[in-house]
């Protein structure tokens, strides 16, 4: 569980983590307008909030911050949430017979957390072994920047992009660890600038302590897990 300014307030009971699924709450009509129809709605309801924070919207400066915002919501920082964007992986086979451990570090993470809409920036780490079948190198960036682009928790992201690389290689043999920062943390609340958050998830022969050691020190992380 986060600990922060907001503890004592039960509205704030998204911060316990625990009771999170490893699934994004999405509902069962998420899908059933266009884009187009989701930019309008929200635009309106930026501008709702932006009046009521006694903003004037008639300044050059801000006439245009609903539409772009509501833009960027539905195209940009949240297009995760829309099945439509999801990378297609294709696999290949691993002809070359590789059968160590392949690591693609310092993936660039991008992500909101779910609690305050506030940016969660950082690095993925993620590994495989092969069990006859590769992805390509850039797949694996776009697995993980497909789902940090949603509304999330860092556990969630680690879990999904582990879930997804295991299916689409078809083996549990897969590791992430994601290293990043919460502005809901350094930002607000106890406004800790330094701190960081670090999760992992490790499937398969990645439970096996020599085993996740060697993708540890590829990764050059000193946490113990």
């Amino acid at each position: 569980m986060k600990i922060d300014s907001d503890f004592n307030d039960i509205n704030a009971i998204g911060d316990d983590h625990m009771s999170s699924s490893s699934e994004t709450p999405l509902r069962p009509d998420a899908f059933e307008l266009s884009d187009q129809e989701k930019v309008e709605i929200i635009k309106d309801d930026i501008r709702h909030i932006m009046e009521t924070l006694g903003l004037d919207l008639t300044d050059d400066s801000l006439q245009g911050t609903p539409n772009r915002v509501a833009k960027m919501f539905v195209n940009e920082i949240f297009g995760g949430l829309s099945p439509k964007h999801k990378p297609k992986a294709s696999t290949f086979k691993n002809h070359y017979k590789y059968g160590e451990m392949l690591v693609e570090k310092n993936i660039t993470v991008y992500s909101t957390c779910e609690h305050h809409l506030l940016p969660i920036v950082g690095r993925a780490h993620v590994a495989y072994i092969s069990n006859g079948s590769v992805v390509g190198l850039s797949k694996m960036n776009r697995i993980v920047d497909y789902y940090a682009k949603r509304p999330q928790v860092q556990e969630r992201l680690t879990i999904q992009i582990v879930k997804e690389l295991q299916d689409v290689l078809g083996t549990e043999d897969v590791a992430c660890v994601i290293d990043a920062k919460h502005l809901c943390v350094n930002s607000r609340g106890i406004r800790d600038i330094e701190s960081s958050t670090v999760t992992s998830e490790f499937g398969g022969k990645f439970k096996q302590k020599e085993v996740k050691r060697e993708f540890l020190d590829y990764v050059q992380l000193d946490t113990q897990f």
